[in-house]
């Protein structure tokens, strides 16, 4: 496709969007998407124990009271575009969710929310979703928002799990709504006037961050409504010169990749799991350190520096100094941080960022001295891999690996023992903790979810009784 073809993106996105079927996706792709359904849901549940969980809820019902959806185990009800905001701020705080690598975001913590939201709403007007049209969305949504990411070309500037992974959104609402292509297309459109979310939450290690996520994923099911009331938006909202590649790319995007892939291959089989809640940048170091200890027999305890040969990227997203008084965002993206609490503790686990104590833990402090992250020569702006990592003992024995395929990446992924032992600790991690009883019952209903007649209940199977 070359410049004078560009224009042809949107009708490429929109007719996807408008008529791919369920019964279209492969059993991987199934497979996938219940699995990172499930994944999705655990981590928004341990999300409900972060400092700012409560806040964000409280805000967001200051904006207007309603009963269309759920606001994910507190139980409140909340209209639709409110409970996905919410909802979504829940998924991303605690830098758990899963990530489409070459894109560089997170799909699902946007799409998901406003999904979910949209059906309960739906189902409360006696339009039912059932799971093959539920699992079709989400799909489509993760094809959207993958191959928005993957065919950028420019450094990070805005932060594109919440301005691609909006479009992601926007995409699953109007497929389960069953829009028709002009449709879809105003849907993706009209969500690309409202799409924000800058990287300068991300370089402070602010809260702000899974706000940004929120921001999309409610823009998302305002924008299917705005056009169910018969709004429009303009025809070249991707590839005109003042669309989302151009304002939010810096105009350096390949389209090859959209039309290769598109329908062909299915992004949602793409994703990687995050099995430690840091940024995915750091997950190669504590993958290296884990293998070299395992492999060498070696104990935190006999190594004097860790030399740690990344990406640019990496080293401009991750190598922040460790700071006084340490907040838990900074510290989930600061690498030497989350690789020191692994020497430390053995693990890098979510009550590890969880209060004061940890975050200024002198034996993590002291472990993450020892790492150094130095720049490579990897030309490609997006990439997080390979990292090679060196460590260097006592004795003055160096040990080395060279991560390319990152623990929980599809070539090195997660076994569905490791999938529901992330989703059995983030349902303890939740406030308060989920009871096994509600935890089996959604782990059965997600892994059942082809023959559910009305997905709108998910929301509800974990939210627990009162009083």
């Amino acid at each position: 496709m070359d410049r004078a073809d560009r224009s042809t993106v949107e009708d490429l996105f929109s007719s996807h969007v408008a008529n791919a079927r369920y019964e279209e996706l492969s059993a991987e792709a199934i497979t996938k998407t219940k699995t990172f359904l499930l994944d999705t849901i655990g981590v928004g549940l341990a999300g409900t124990s972060d400092g700012n969980a409560a806040r964000v809820l409280a805000a967001a019902e200051l904006w207007g009271a309603g009963v269309d959806a759920t606001a994910w185990h507190s139980g409140a009800r909340l209209p639709a575009p409110s409970a996905a905001f919410s909802n979504a701020y829940l998924i991303h705080c605690l830098e758990y969710d899963c990530i489409h690598e070459r894109a560089v975001m997170h799909p699902m913590a946007t799409l998901l929310p406003a999904l979910l939201a949209w059906c309960e709403r739906a189902a409360r007007h006696g339009q039912h979703v059932d799971g093959k049209r539920f699992l079709n969305a989400i799909a489509v949504g993760v094809d959207v928002s993958g191959l928005l990411g993957s065919s950028a070309m420019s450094g990070l500037r805005f932060f594109r799990p919440a301005t691609a992974g909006g479009f992601g959104a926007a995409a699953a609402v109007a497929s389960v709504a069953g829009l028709d292509e002009d449709q879809v297309r105003n849907v993706l459109s009209i969500h690309c006037g409202q799409v924000s979310g800058t990287m300068q939450a991300h370089v402070e290690g602010s809260p702000a961050l899974g706000l940004q996520i929120g921001f999309n994923a409610r823009a998302a099911v305002m924008a299917h409504d705005l056009v169910e009331a018969g709004l429009t938006g303009p025809r070249a909202f991707l590839t005109g010169p003042f669309g989302y590649f151009a304002l939010f790319e810096d105009g350096r995007f390949d389209p090859t990749i959209i039309e290769r892939e598109l329908g062909r291959v299915r992004q949602i089989t793409q994703l990687s799991h995050k099995p430690f809640p840091s940024g995915r940048l750091s997950h190669a170091g504590v993958d290296a350190l884990r293998q070299l200890m395992a492999q060498y027999g070696f104990p935190a305890s006999a190594i004097t520096s860790v030399q740690v040969h990344v990406p640019p990227l990496v080293m401009r997203l991750m190598g922040r100094p460790i700071i006084e008084n340490l907040t838990s965002n900074h510290a989930k993206l600061c690498l030497p941080f989350v690789m020191g609490t692994f020497l430390a503790r053995g693990r890098v686990d979510v009550p590890d960022f969880g209060s004061p104590e940890m975050l200024n833990d002198p034996a993590v402090h002291a472990f993450a001295s020892r790492i150094t992250l130095v720049a490579d020569d990897n030309r490609d702006e997006n990439a997080i891999a390979p990292q090679r990592v060196v460590v260097t003992l006592i004795d003055g024995t160096e040990r080395a690996v060279t991560i390319r395929a990152i623990y929980g990446h599809p070539d090195a992924a997660l076994t569905e023992a490791e999938n529901l032992d992330k989703f059995s600790r983030n349902c303890s991690y939740a406030r308060p903790p989920l009871v096994p009883e509600l935890r089996d019952r959604t782990i059965d209903f997600v892994a059942n979810l082809e023959q559910a007649e009305d997905v709108s209940v998910i929301s509800s199977l974990f939210v627990p009784p009162r009083g």
